[in-house]
């Protein structure tokens, strides 16, 4: 009993220590939009609370040439800069992602794209999607 209680004041010691420090790695939320947990989320085939097909399930993020259900993301968070006038890019990319019938790109049907991620999805993860997708150049 002893031996368990010394070890469990370590770890709790450990956890504090990493905390107090700040040291809360790649996947704390707390230190903002982070492109790499976003790149995670991006290429899962399910996201969200309700299992909704991935990104990389309809989108590429890595061939320009992409034909799917979905147009290639290669270039996004470029493009995105000029798609909507007076919008920046981050806005658009957010709002397409909350919002998928309000920017269709041509030659992609509307109703196709997942219409639930802004509430599947918590607000951090929609973060680190546009952010990941903000260094897609």
């Amino acid at each position: 009993m002893r031996k368990f209680l010394l070890i469990l004041l370590t770890v709790l010691a450990m956890a504090a220590f990493t905390t107090a420090c700040g040291g809360g790695g790649e996947d704390d939320a707390s230190a903002g939009p982070n492109a790499n947990n976003g790149q995670k989320l991006y290429r899962q085939n399910t996201i969200g609370s309700a299992s909704a097909p991935g990104c990389i399930t309809c989108h590429s993020d890595t061939d320009p040439d992409w034909v799917g259900a979905g147009p290639s993301h290669v270039g996004i968070g470029t493009e995105a800069q000029t798609r909507v006038e007076g919008m920046s890019a981050e806005e658009y990319l957010r709002d397409s992602i909350v919002n998928p019938e309000n920017h269709l790109t041509e030659g992609y049907a509307a109703g196709v794209m997942y219409q639930s991620y802004g509430t599947d999805l918590p607000a951090p993860q929609i973060d680190d999607l546009v952010a990941y997708m903000l260094s897609l150049e």
